[in-house]
């Protein structure tokens, strides 16, 4: 029989009330503990302390009893109140020196914080005579500033309060002539943690003190926040916070302080203005911008390091500034870092001729890129890819699952040449072979030329130009015969190539200029058109006067043809490529004074647009200094001055992630339009224009795209393919060719053929497989559609560009320069798609041929100081960001070994895999001289 338990659940019950009672009070008690007593919950329970613990707290606790003398004893003098400060003083910088938890010190001192603060206000009035109590109150001030902290009232910028306070105590004492009192008010003393409180409160200061009235241009309003300034930016520097010392100094406008600082040294300059060079994004105000950049240019000319000041020189297009760098370097007796910036002066196509020297003729060769075929040849040769490849090599159409478009089975077997198909082929092969001399189709005989009529002839005789690229001798040995043919479009195909083949390449017999003088002045309007495009291939920002005095008759005529616009069109975009980046104003005065007298009829024109961009590419990267030209445009009343404002306003802000300015062409883009909206694909163009280069910015703008994508209507949808293009240029970023596939399906046929093309640019010399399967899925799924299909051969012949040795990324020089010439010839192809039918798939798809000045060999070759080749190992993989990251982070991630030569795609970077030589370059892209390592002891074993 079971034991009775019946009174057990009688007793759980009364347990359990007693136990809600008791909860009741125990809350009770918390809220009432919690409004009566703050600072019991700061301070752990007294049993949960250590005996070290409650022995500091009693230490502490007594000493501030001193301090403020408690029981007002009389015994209790300055002396002993100082002494009592002292410890206190000594244990907070023992524990704050580095903080990873809330110091100890910090907390037990929390709740006597408004008890020093009253003592701190009882110590007052002029104490010149009692230089004791006058040491108190500073150190007391700084004791306090530290505690503030945390617990002042951040609004009220307590801390900074007390420690500016305590400052001027502590300079009072040094003009008593007590300087070792005044020494200890070293701030670095309380550690970082303090100082970088302080330079925040500092900066919010400053700013509060410049909207109550002061003006920033003085220093007498600020005098007391910039003596610390003196004292944290040294500070910071020397102790491997530069990050913070130049946000500092730019947060309270004092940037050109940074140049007189001694703590820059060999050791630290790089961190310095590499910061610098990565601030100069985030700047909208373009002063700003020009500022940080010079300091950072001062600081390399001060570290006598001449190529990075070049490099930072070419990204603010100082270009005045090359002949004292020049100088300054034969001045060192630095010969190898002479040529290395000739080379990167090369790179950026810049038109500058060296005088003077004693080497100046192979100074002036390779600014003149006069050897760049050779090395390129050699690379290709190394790579083992100088077999020329067919456009059949390139379609892959045995691998199509239908017949396909270049092979129909047809019922009596016969192979039809249809002209559209053929044009395409010839692009295709001038764009694969472009730069290797041979080919399949044009060298061999003259068969294939024949093959295509009136403009097809024209690109086919132009191919052998981009063929031959950069080998100016024998091209035009090979161009020479075509140029005196009876057929005029071959004539004007080879005047166009003989443009195309000295493109970036400088020759003393200057032959393009000698050859196309005189077509330019002709009758043949066909003649006109190709000499026009040939010279601004040729002397893409180069400048050059003497061209330009060829040029602007053209744009100046005014016989009104149907043909005229053409002409004066080609020639306003040739004087922009020619000008590039350099704001002339008499270029830019004559093609705004054409538009604005130009017909409605002539403004019509579907070329027009070439104009307004030639007038855009004039101002490139310059930011405000385009803002006259815009008004000007306002005038013209024609819908084409909205367009043509909003291609120069893109083309200023170019690159400069200026978020303002996205922010305006959005607001283009929201007005639902479905005629007249060629303004809108403009301002698309231009979000991805502004936001290239700059990661953050590009990130943002893809996600804007999508919205765009959703609620704008057809014409700003058209645009988005070429946006997303322009932010990925030779860059097959997976996610962006997969919503470009995407589009490649779109119902509407614009959408698809940009979409189509853009894959083209954003995996142009790449060679990449998954593109080059999509493209050749795409040409069956438009078999039927022969505008869809010859974008698809385009956008194949960008993809294999070169075989997959180029590049038509504008930037280089680790992504820190933008090249003009490259930037405008792949904006020639992104405004021609805004109207294909009347552009690339009509009669004017030679302008195809300006991405020739885009085009660069994407190869590293390591070299001597005789220029002769030197293989060694370098490791190549992705580009990390480790700009302001603490200590010596991992540039590359993912990185394989090569030996030089070696192909580097436009997200990769390269660094040396051996400490037995030094490059003279900081950056390993293009051509780079070596040199012996001094320092350098070979392992045991090699010895």
């Amino acid at each position: 029989m079971a034991p009775k338990d019946d009174d057990k659940p009688v007793e759980l019950m009364a347990e359990t009330e007693t136990k809600k009672s008791n909860d009741g009070k125990n809350k009770k008690d918390k809220s009432s503990k919690k409004k009566n007593n703050k600072s019991d919950d700061i301070i752990d329970d007294e049993n949960a302390m250590s005996e070290e613990d409650r022995e500091l707290k009693e230490r502490l606790e007594t000493c501030v009893s001193t301090l403020i003398n408690e029981s007002s004893e009389a015994s209790v003098t300055t002396p002993i109140r100082s002494k009592a400060l002292d410890v206190i003083v000594n244990e907070l910088r023992s524990a704050t020196s580095s903080m990873t938890s809330v110091p100890k010190p910090l907390k037990f001192l929390r709740p006597k914080f408004d008890v020093l603060k009253e003592y701190y206000g009882s110590v007052v009035g002029d104490l010149k005579g009692d230089k004791e109590l006058l040491f108190l109150r500073a150190r007391l001030g700084d004791v306090l500033a530290v505690l503030a902290m945390t617990l002042g009232k951040h609004e009220e910028r307590e801390s900074l309060q007390f420690k500016l306070k305590g400052s001027a105590d502590f300079e009072l004492l040094a003009t008593l002539g007590d300087t070792a009192s005044a020494a200890e008010s070293n701030l670095g003393a309380w550690g970082h943690e303090f100082v970088r409180s302080l330079a925040g409160e500092i900066g919010q200061e400053y700013n509060a003190r410049v909207i109550t009235g002061s003006d920033p241009e003085e220093d007498e309003p600020f005098k007391d926040l910039l003596g610390m300034v003196d004292v944290i930016v040294p500070f910071n520097v020397s102790h491997h916070a530069e990050a913070e010392a130049v946000d500092l100094l730019i947060e309270v406008q004092r940037l050109s302080k940074i140049l007189e600082l001694d703590s820059i040294d060999e050791g630290n300059y790089r961190r310095v203005c590499m910061y610098l060079i990565k601030t100069a994004d985030f700047m909208s105000d373009p002063d700003d911008y020009a500022e940080v950049l010079e300091s950072a240019y001062q600081l390399f000319i001060k570290q006598k390091q001449y190529f990075d000041a070049l490099r930072v020189a070419l990204r603010t297009g100082n270009d005045e500034a090359i002949p004292s760098l020049l100088s300054q370097c034969s001045d060192d007796g630095d010969k190898l870092m002479k040529k290395q910036m000739c080379l990167l002066l090369a790179r950026q196509r810049v038109n500058f001729e060296v005088e003077d020297d004693d080497d100046e003729e192979e100074l002036n060769e390779l600014i003149g890129n006069e050897k760049l075929s050779e090395e390129f040849l050699k690379v290709a040769q190394d790579l083992d890819v100088m077999d020329p490849k067919t456009p059949e090599d390139i379609y892959k159409s045995h691998l199509a699952e239908t017949g396909g478009f270049s092979r129909r089975r047809d019922a009596g077997g016969a192979v039809v040449d249809s002209a559209r198909a053929n044009l395409a082929s010839t692009y295709v092969n001038a764009f694969v072979n472009a730069g290797f001399g041979q080919d399949k189709l044009m060298t061999p005989d003259n068969e294939w030329l024949y093959k295509n009529k009136d403009h097809g002839m024209m690109a086919a005789s132009a191919s052998l130009g981009l063929i031959q690229l950069w080998n100016v001798e024998e091209g035009l040995a090979q161009i020479d015969k075509f140029l005196y043919s009876s057929e005029e479009y071959v004539k004007a195909g080879a005047a166009l190539a003989v443009g195309i083949l000295s493109s970036g390449v400088r020759n003393d017999a200057d032959p393009t200029l000698a050859l196309l003088d005189e077509h330019i002045n002709g009758d043949s309007h066909i003649m006109k058109c190709a000499a026009c495009t040939g010279l601004g291939i040729a002397y893409a920002g180069s400048a050059r006067e003497d061209v330009m005095e060829l040029l602007l008759p053209i744009v100046e005529q005014e016989n009104s043809g149907p043909t005229t616009m053409l002409e004066v069109s080609l020639a306003g975009l040739a004087l922009g490529m020619i000008y590039v980046g350099k704001c002339d104003d008499t270029v830019g005065g004559t093609i705004v004074q054409r538009l604005m007298e130009a017909s409605d009829e002539e403004l019509d024109h579907s070329h027009t647009k070439f104009l307004c961009l030639g007038l855009g590419l004039l101002f490139l990267g310059r930011m405000e200094k385009a803002e006259a030209m815009i008004e000007a445009l306002r005038t013209i009343e024609h819908k084409i001055s909205k367009f043509a404002a909003v291609v120069l306003e893109t083309c200023a802000y170019a690159g400069s992630g200026n978020v303002l300015k996205v922010q305006e062409m959005l607001h283009q883009c929201a007005e639902h339009l479905e005629e007249d909206a060629e303004h809108q694909m403009a301002a698309v163009i231009g979000i991805g224009l502004i936001t290239m280069g700059e990661e953050v910015g590009s990130e943002m703008a893809i996600r804007s795209f999508e919205h765009l994508l959703h609620y704008c209507e057809l014409p700003v949808k058209r645009a988005v393919p070429l946006a997303l293009g322009v932010l990925n240029i030779s860059n097959s970023d997976f996610t962006v060719i997969d919503q470009l596939s995407r589009m490649s399906h779109d119902p509407d046929a614009e959408i698809s053929q940009n979409a189509i093309l853009a894959m083209g640019l954003t995996s142009a010399g790449t060679n990449n497989s998954r593109v080059a399967g999509l493209l050749r899925q795409l040409s069956e799924f438009y078999s039927k559609e022969a505008g869809h299909v010859f974008c698809v051969r385009i956008a194949q012949a960008m993809l294999h560009m070169g075989k997959g040795l180029m590049t038509l990324n504008p930037m280089h020089s680790d992504r820190m320069i933008t090249s003009g010439p490259a930037l405008g010839g792949v904006l020639t192809l992104l405004y021609s798609c805004i109207d294909l039918k009347s552009t690339l798939l009509d009669k004017t798809h030679y302008l195809l041929y300006y991405l020739t000045c885009a085009m660069n060999p994407r190869m590293l070759i390591t070299v001597n100081e005789d220029m002769s080749w030197r293989p060694v190992t370098v490791r190549v993989g992705m580009a990390v960001e480790t700009v302001g990251q603490a200590g010596k982070p991992k540039t590359i991630t993912g990185f394989q070994t090569h030996t030089t030569p070696v192909l580097i795609s436009s997200k990769e970077r390269a660094e040396l895999g051996t400490e037995e030589v030094l490059s003279v370059s900081s950056v390993l892209e293009g051509i780079v001289i070596l040199k012996d390592n001094p320092d350098y002891e070979a392992p045991e074993s090699d010895k």
